[in-house]
């Protein structure tokens, strides 16, 4: 029984314990603390379900909880501006810090607006304006990474979204202030990536980080069409942040609560702003050819592996 099913199973009995005697309700619990073992011993298509799911907490519920004083820019000073990515100025404690990172709506209302977290060119190029005005400030960078993969349409190919990751790349890989990135839901193909050229890579527990999705993976390898080999995919492509980890390809894993996290998992906050303090001012007593050199080690053993 997948996740999924284990949580709607869950919330068929929840409703029925609403209504039912007192024998059936010690009946029900029993059946319910039985299902919720499941959330410990997750498969990967389990940590895929979690990492989508539409409660999970998203780029501006971060922003509320770590940051105060937050401001946010708008455009790329080019075309248009991108509501896919959100970026601005904070204080982290006393602080000043840049934040960027891809935002994904709880309604279809506010998908639209932000293209399901699918950026275009014009969003990259807003997430690098910000990074060089970074730089200028000595501000260090935070970003937070949650997108299936940069948006696939004509529109974004007629004005370079290849070209726009590929400078994001190039141009984080040598920038002079800390940047540390953080998956907080899905970490999809270059869109991810594009904001991930960083001095610390972490993930939450539940998120994945890939080439591209499952059902992209098991399309392209196997011709499914009808999605019955995902599951298969997903175990494949070694994608969970436990995975990443022992492959040290990333830095270290947030915990999160046994169910996946929330708006209201302030475990979850309180861990990210220990972290974020603790590895900013590590990375601030490095000279400029310190960080960068360090920066490209770090790639070019990622690169090794592979």
């Amino acid at each position: 029984m997948s996740l999924n099913q284990v949580e709607l199973e869950i919330e068929n009995l929840q409703k029925e314990l609403m209504e039912c005697s007192n024998n059936r309700k010690i009946e029900i619990e029993k059946e319910i603390k039985e299902l919720e073992k499941s959330y410990k011993h997750l498969s990967p298509y389990d940590h895929v379900y979690l990492a989508r799911k539409k409660t999970r907490p998203n780029v501006k519920d971060y922003i509320h909880h770590l940051f105060d004083d937050f401001i946010e820019f708008h455009g790329d000073r080019l075309y248009k501006d991108d509501g896919s990515i959100v970026g601005g100025i904070g204080m982290l404690d006393k602080q000043p810090v840049t934040i960027i990172g891809h935002l994904k709506g709880r309604t279809l209302e506010d998908n639209l607006k932000c293209n399901f977290g699918m950026s275009s060119p014009e969003g990259y190029r807003k997430a690098l304006r910000l990074m060089k005005q970074a730089e200028k400030f000595k501000r260090p960078i935070i970003a937070f990474v949650d997108t299936p993969g940069a948006y696939p349409g004509i529109e974004a190919e007629m004005h370079g979204i290849g070209e726009a990751i590929a400078r994001n790349l190039k141009e984080m890989s040598t920038l002079k202030v800390p940047i540390i990135t953080i998956v907080i839901g899905e970490g999809g193909s270059g869109g991810a990536l594009a904001l991930s050229v960083s001095d610390r890579l972490v993930m939450l527990e539940n998120s994945i980080y890939s080439i591209l999705s499952p059902e992209g993976f098991a399309s392209i390898l196997w011709k499914d069409q009808e999605g019955k080999r995902v599951q298969e995919a997903t175990s494949l492509m070694k994608l969970t942040a436990q995975d990443l980890y022992e492959a040290h390809i990333i830095d270290q894993i947030i915990h999160e609560d046994l169910k996946g996290a929330t708006v209201e998992s302030y475990e979850v906050y309180r861990q990210i702003k220990e972290y974020l303090k603790e590895n900013i001012k590590e990375l601030q007593r490095l000279s400029t050819n310190q960080l960068i050199n360090k920066r490209y080690e770090k790639y070019r053993k990622i690169g090794q592996v592979f």
